[in-house]
């Protein structure tokens, strides 16, 4: 009976802690995506980018701001923890699409959209 028990609560602890989602996604000229604005948890992102032109990344309050930019640069990976209820924005500034593989752990609850 001990070991039911202990095989269950195992069971539960990796079926509800490890959320994840992982993606590709492409984001049109001067346009941007953005990632979790909404309330949520903590969570962490693991970037590649995986076109052939620079990215900037930046993590910003629902409520407006923004700090912590980074450039991330063709066939880099980066990877950003993002604090609870903060956005975390792809911008992409040139003239042609962007593709962007993304890896998101933790709370996955997070709203998802562009922004020109």
């Amino acid at each position: 009976m001990k070991k039911l028990i202990f095989v269950s609560l195992i069971f539960i602890a990796l079926t509800t802690g490890c959320r994840s989602l992982t993606s590709v996604t492409t984001i049109g000229p001067n346009n941007s995506f953005i990632l979790g604005n909404n309330e949520h948890g903590s969570y962490t992102v693991n970037l590649k980018n995986i076109s052939s032109i620079d990215i900037t990344v930046h993590q910003t309050p629902i409520n407006g701001g923004e700090h912590s930019s980074q450039i991330v640069r063709p066939r880099q990976k980066i990877k950003v923890n993002v604090d609870k209820n903060m956005v975390l924005k792809i911008d992409n500034k040139s003239t042609k699409s962007v593709d962007v593989a993304l890896k998101v752990v933790g709370d996955t609850n997070l709203s998802m959209g562009y922004k020109n």
